[in-house]
């Protein structure tokens, strides 16, 4: 039987994650954090949380200022806590590590996106074809790291996908080679969705309804909108919008994704898979799924909606 709460029992380290980085966080009765894996809509939901909070009053700095991932280990921790301690406003951080790997606060509001495994892939491959050089040295030669280092970029779609579906990064998991596990970080999450303050949004139904969605994520956060404000906050949350003011959103993000903010914030669609997975590949995907996902949690990845809850 599983505990009643979750349990901080995994470290997550590698060249990207330090999950005990959290060891020394101190919350607050108030705070957010965003839970995605990787490429589900974290970046989305942190501009429709920001939103939400500052409305129509809406601060300068970047979401890497206003919403740190605590769990990235190449900034230094003091500086990164420090900067978290500092923010007046409501904090809304992000994480990528699965409910395993990070402290439980009951204090805390989690708000966790799905996405479908397959659009899950065709987004982490502009993301991870685009990575810069530097930030590839950055990962390996920042003391620290911990395991194997990441390595070079892959030349083909298909070379990726063969080792994201069929490979783990910790022993743990059995997908997400050379990053982590999607389907882990899901399923562990899922497990815990009865609780009063964690919320799980699926990309399909922000894409379907996103003023249906971020009406739902204000009630969760206990934020009041006035309604003269809300068509105007929907269209600042639109994708589109979005990709339109990816530089003044992510500012010197270029020293990390070739072709910068717009690379970063790409299609925002499902479906393209299609058109590159084979037969075969298709079938891996199943077989992933079914190794690491409940079924009640399969059907909610691949189709979303809220009666699959």
């Amino acid at each position: 039987m599983k505990p009643s709460l979750p349990v901080h029992s995994r470290t997550y380290q590698n060249h990207h994650l330090d999950s005990t980085r959290w060891d020394n966080f101190v919350v607050r009765d108030d705070d957010i954090l965003v839970c995605t894996s990787m490429k589900s809509g974290t970046t989305w939901m942190q501009r429709i949380v920001s939103l939400l909070i500052f409305q129509d009053n809406q601060p300068q700095e970047s979401f890497h200022e206003l919403s740190p991932w605590l769990d990235m280990r190449l900034g230094p921790l003091d500086e990164t806590l420090a900067s978290i301690e500092a923010q007046t406003h409501r904090r809304y951080l992000k994480t990528h590590s699965a409910l395993d790997g990070i402290p439980y606060f009951p204090e805390m509001k989690y708000l966790v996106i799905g996405r479908d495994v397959r659009d899950v892939f065709m987004s982490l491959w502009n993301h991870a074809s685009n990575y810069t050089d530097d930030f590839i040295g950055a990962l390996n030669n920042t003391p620290g790291r911990v395991g194997e280092a990441f390595p070079p970029l892959y030349d083909d779609i298909h070379g990726l996908w063969h080792d994201w579906i069929n490979k783990g990064n910790f022993d743990w998991e059995t997908d997400g080679y050379p990053f982590w596990s999607h389907l882990h970080f899901v399923q562990s999450w899922w497990e815990y969705r009865h609780l009063d303050n964690i919320y799980l949004v699926h990309f399909n139904d922000l894409l379907k309804d996103l003023e249906g969605e971020m009406r739902k994520v204000a009630d969760f956060l206990d934020i009041e909108v006035e309604e003269s404000l809300w068509p105007s906050l929907v269209e600042q949350a639109t994708f589109d919008n979005m990709k339109k003011n990816a530089v003044e959103l992510l500012p010197g993000i270029d020293k990390i994704f070739a072709g910068g903010a717009k690379s970063f914030v790409n299609k925002g669609t499902n479906g393209r898979w299609r058109d590159v997975l084979t037969a075969d590949e298709l079938q891996e995907a199943d077989a992933a799924v079914e190794r690491a996902l409940s079924p009640d949690c399969a059907r909610w990845l691949e189709e979303g909606g809220a009666d699959k809850l």
